[in-house]
């Protein structure tokens, strides 16, 4: 499960310096969140089965697909980046996923299945 995680993180690393985007570093990436991006803040902390808010990894989406987030600071239900980990996985063609309510709505319309997986759970902070 930990590779899981690990791969999760490569990936939002390797999209966000694919794309290009300034300012992505190791240990800092970049996520989508209500169609904005957003940064880390700090690297990861494992926190089996603890998380409070969606964070979805998309593997294999559109080109320039980031990880989603569910909330952020400022945002009701914002905890501090305590992240509920969710693969979403693609049923049909990718299409760029921006937000959670995208991601809800992909869902519904089968393109998507979504596992929660709780051993993947972490906390990093974000910024807008």
């Amino acid at each position: 499960m930990k590779r899981i995680f690990v791969m999760g993180f490569t990936l939002l690393a390797v999209t966000a310096l694919a794309s290009g985007l300034a300012g992505a570093k190791v240990g800092r990436g970049t996520l989508c969140y209500d169609g904005n991006v957003v940064r880390t803040v700090v690297p990861p902390a494992s926190i089996p089965n603890q998380g409070m808010e969606n964070f979805y990894v998309i593997p294999g989406g559109a080109p320039g697909q980031l990880a989603v987030v569910a909330t952020a600071p400022g945002a009701a239900g914002y905890q501090g980046g305590k992240w509920a980990f969710h693969r979403v996985d693609w049923n049909t063609t990718p299409y760029l996923l921006t937000s959670e309510a995208a991601v809800l709505s992909a869902q519904s319309a089968g393109d998507v299945t979504i596992t929660r997986v709780a051993a993947n759970d972490f906390k990093c902070p974000i910024q807008p």
